[in-house]
């Protein structure tokens, strides 16, 4: 391993994981804001190193012209990333952004650690977590906000957490995309003069475009800041600006995990579900919920048996499977049709009604 010269910013993921950015590297800038609840001044051995400095590959393998590989690392060529799994540690180098190479790593090394990383929203309630794996779009940050407006409730976050097979829930309380349907849940973000967004009508499409051009705007971190920042389709808040005055939960044991999902049908209903179906579900919308770079990096570090599909997924899903064991899981559907606001309304109306029963036979 090479030692490193430069300042370092830090990163400690609920005392499982270090993360070192050299602060100096073109990612630097968007790690900081969006680990910044993890941030730290205690420097540590590393689990993940990031910085922009890649390691020779003598006799790498070709896979046509998209990878060179070794035992134990991966070079994406076209986007001049680079992955290396050694012993403890990882190390990603690349010169652009490297959010979307570092999401796939940390779960990997969480996992290997006894936790996995979901997509979801979290929440404590009573001091127990609740978990709401959904996809995009489905309504998570306006049920956030519904229910930090009721008593006992706490935000963990509203995009990505990890579960470990203790059973409890590790918040990840990241910079949350306030877009312009949520004018109404979170009327105070919409005060005074700040940048100007899309009309909703125009919101699915301008997500559409920026999907498409994401892969590639990445690359050049300076290009990615400044579509970042004045992009019209969202506007980036971290929670103490979402909701003033109201404390973060980082951990609590889980209650229970309700998936929220948008169906075809025409009025909400929830059905039970057993852990095996909740551990598919968490990762499946996981994988599928990761940016296309971060899933092209798992489809690489597989496909070089760098980490092979079966070790990594099947050390997932017992992880999951430990964590999730005697623990409600239910699946609740509600009408594709209804707006962010109507379907935000009836899915905290259904949480209201099922988890004080939930937590009454956990007591």
């Amino acid at each position: 391993m090479r030692t490193r010269q430069t300042k370092a910013l830090n990163f400690d993921i609920h005392g499982r994981i270090n993360i070192s950015v050299d602060a100096q590297a073109p990612a630097a800038h968007q790690l900081k804001t969006m680990l910044a609840c993890f941030a730290t001044d205690s420097e540590r051995p590393a689990h993940i190193v990031v910085d922009d400095r890649p390691e020779p590959m003598p006799d790498a393998g070709h896979l046509e012209h998209e990878l060179a590989y070794t035992e134990n690392a991966v070079r994406f060529n076209a986007d001049r990333v680079q992955v290396v799994r050694d012993a403890e540690q990882w190390r990603i180098h690349g010169a652009g952004e490297l959010l979307t190479s570092v999401v796939p790593v940390l779960d990997a090394a969480m996992v290997e650690r006894g936790a996995a990383m979901i997509h979801a929203a979290t929440m404590a309630f009573r001091g127990h977590a609740i978990a709401l794996p959904a996809a995009g779009g489905t309504g998570k940050t306006s049920t956030a906000a519904k229910l930090m407006r009721r008593e006992g409730w706490s935000f963990m976050g509203d995009d990505w957490a990890f579960l470990a097979e203790d059973a409890t829930l590790l918040g990840y309380a990241k910079p949350m995309f306030i877009k312009p349907h949520h004018r109404n849940i979170y009327p105070h973000l919409f005060e005074g003069v700040r940048k100007p967004l899309v009309p909703s009508s125009l919101s699915q499409s301008v997500g559409r475009l920026t999907t498409l051009v994401h892969p590639y705007v990445i690359r050049y971190p300076r290009l990615a800041d400044f579509s970042r920042k004045w992009s019209p389709e969202h506007r980036m808040v971290d929670a103490g600006a979402a909701f003033p005055g109201r404390e973060v939960t980082t951990s609590a044991p889980l209650a229970a995990s309700i998936y929220i999902e948008r169906y075809e049908g025409s009025h909400t209903q929830i059905l039970e579900k057993s852990t095996d179906w909740m551990v598919d579900r968490m990762m499946g919308n996981f994988h599928i919920e990761m940016a296309s770079f971060s899933q092209r990096v798992v489809t690489g570090l597989a496909a070089t048996s760098v980490v092979p599909w079966r070790e990594h997924f099947a050390a997932k899903g017992l992880v999951l499977s430990k964590a999730l064991d005697g623990r409600p899981c239910h699946l609740l559907q509600v009408p594709a049709a209804w707006s962010a606001d109507q379907a935000s309304d009836d899915i905290v109306r259904h949480l209201e009604e099922l988890l004080p029963a939930v937590l009454d036979e956990q007591a």
